[in-house]
C-alpha cells in the first residue's frame, strides 16, 4: 500500500514540473503567431499605391519650387496652392508647368489621397533607422526616422510586380553618395516612400521610388531620382538634378495556351463608294463574219434631166395593104413650156398638124391604088 502511495506521489510530482514547460512552449506558439500577423515577422505581398494624376509630375510641391543648375525633370512640374517656380530655365521641364490651375490641384488632392493610403497599410515590419547595408524583400515597412548610409539592396524575388512601401513616421535623410539598388527584378515603380515630416537626400545619392511627403522635400547638389518628388504642404529645392519617371516592368512569359473557338457573327454594313476613273486603252482586233439579209424597200424619188442626142435613122420600105377607115385623131396633152403665163395655141397647131398628115397620108395612097388599077 506504501508502495502504491510513493507511485502516486512521484507522477504528481512529475506532473508539476511537465505543467510549467508546456506552458513556456504554448507562449512561444502564441508569440510566434502574433509576430506574423501583426507584421513585424513575414507579410503579404502588398498592393501598389495608387497616384491618380499625381503620376504625371516629376515634381508637386504645395508652396513653391526652386532650382539651381541645370537640372532636368522628365515629367511636370506643379504647385498649389502656391504659384511660383524659380529656376526655369536653367532647369528643363519635359512635361507641363502647372501654377495655382485646377491640373495642379487635382494633382495635390490625388497626392494626399495616396499618401493616406501609404500610411494605413498593414501588416507591417518594424525597421531599425539605418537602411544602409540591409536587403529587403516585397512588403511593408515602418522606421520612426530614416536614415541610408550606403547601399540598401532591394530583392524583388523575380516578381517584376513587387511592392515596396516605406512608412516613416518623421524625416528620411540620405548620406552622400548613397544608394538605392534592385536585384532580380524589382521595379522603381512600386517603391513607396511615405514621409511624415521632410526628405532630405544628400549629394550625389541615387535614389529610387516615389517620395510622399507631408512637408518638403530638398535633393542636394548632382543626387538623382528615378521616380517622383510630391510633397503636400512645403516646398521642393533642386540643385542640379535628374528626375527620370520610373519604368514599370510587366511579366514575363508566353502563354501556353491557345485560344479555342471559332470567331462568331457576320460583317455588317454595305460598302460604300464607287469606282472612280475611266478606262484607258482602245479595243484591238477587227469584226468578223459578213451582215447577212436583203435590204427591203424601193428606192424613191423622181429620175431629173432630159435624154441628150437626136434619133438617128429613117422608115425603111413601103407600107403594105390599104388602110381602112380614117384614123381617129387623138389628142396629146404636150407638157407646156416656158412659164406659167405661156399660149395655148401650140397644143391646137400640133393637133391640126397631125390630121393634115394623116389625110395627105390617105390621099396619097388612094391615088397611088388608082394608077396602079389603070
Amino acid at each position: 500500500m506504501r508502495g502504491h502511495i510513493v507511485t502516486i506521489t512521484s507522477i504528481r510530482h512529475r506532473r508539476r514540473a511537465v505543467l510549467p514547460a508546456l506552458t513556456a512552449v504554448t507562449a512561444a506558439c502564441a508569440a510566434t503567431a502574433v509576430l506574423m500577423l501583426t507584421g513585424t515577422g513575414a507579410s503579404a505581398q502588398p498592393a501598389p499605391v495608387g497616384l491618380g494624376t499625381a503620376a504625371n509630375f516629376s515634381v508637386l510641391a504645395g508652396s513653391t519650387v526652386t532650382n539651381t543648375g541645370d537640372s532636368f525633370l522628365a515629367q511636370s512640374l506643379g504647385v498649389h496652392p502656391g504659384n511660383t517656380a524659380t529656376g526655369f530655365p536653367p532647369g528643363t521641364v519635359a512635361g507641363e508647368i502647372h501654377l495655382a490651375d485646377d491640373v495642379a490641384l487635382q494633382a495635390k488632392n490625388d497626392l494626399t489621397t495616396a499618401y493616406n493610403n501609404a500610411a494605413g497599410r498593414t501588416p507591417f515590419t518594424s525597421l531599425p533607422a539605418e537602411l544602409g547595408g540591409s536587403t529587403l524583400t516585397p512588403g511593408v515597412y515602418r522606421i520612426g526616422a530614416a536614415q541610408l548610409t550606403g547601399t540598401l539592396t532591394l530583392n524583388s524575388q523575380n516578381d517584376p510586380a513587387a511592392v515596396f512601401i516605406f512608412q516613416i513616421e518623421s524625416t528620411l535623410i540620405t548620406a552622400a553618395n548613397s544608394s538605392v539598388v534592385f536585384i532580380n527584378g524589382a521595379s522603381p515603380c512600386n517603391v513607396y516612400w511615405q514621409v511624415g515630416s521632410s526628405a532630405t537626400i544628400g549629394t550625389g545619392t541615387r535614389f529610387v521610388g516615389n517620395i510622399l511627403a507631408q512637408t518638403s522635400i530638398t535633393m542636394n547638389t548632382g543626387a538623382t531620382l528615378q521616380g517622383r518628388a510630391l510633397a503636400q504642404t512645403g516646398a521642393v529645392t533642386l540643385d542640379t538634378n535628374t528626375i527620370n519617371a520610373p519604368v514599370c516592368l510587366q511579366p514575363t512569359g508566353t502563354p501556353t495556351t491557345t485560344p479555342t473557338g471559332t470567331p462568331t457573327g457576320q460583317p455588317t454594313g454595305t460598302p460604300t463608294g464607287t469606282p472612280t476613273g475611266t478606262p484607258t486603252g482602245t479595243p484591238t482586233g477587227t469584226p468578223t463574219g459578213t451582215p447577212t439579209g436583203t435590204p427591203t424597200g424601193t428606192p424613191t424619188g423622181t429620175p431629173t434631166g432630159q435624154p441628150t442626142g437626136s434619133p438617128t435613122g429613117g422608115p425603111t420600105g413601103q407600107p403594105t395593104g390599104a388602110p381602112t377607115g380614117f384614123p381617129t385623131p387623138s389628142r396629146t396633152q404636150l407638157p407646156v413650156t416656158g412659164g406659167s403665163g405661156g399660149s395655148t395655141l401650140l397644143p391646137v397647131l400640133t393637133g391640126l398638124g397631125s390630121i393634115a398628115v394623116a389625110a395627105g397620108a390617105a390621099l396619097l395612097l388612094a391615088y397611088r391604088r388608082r394608077t396602079s388599077e389603070s
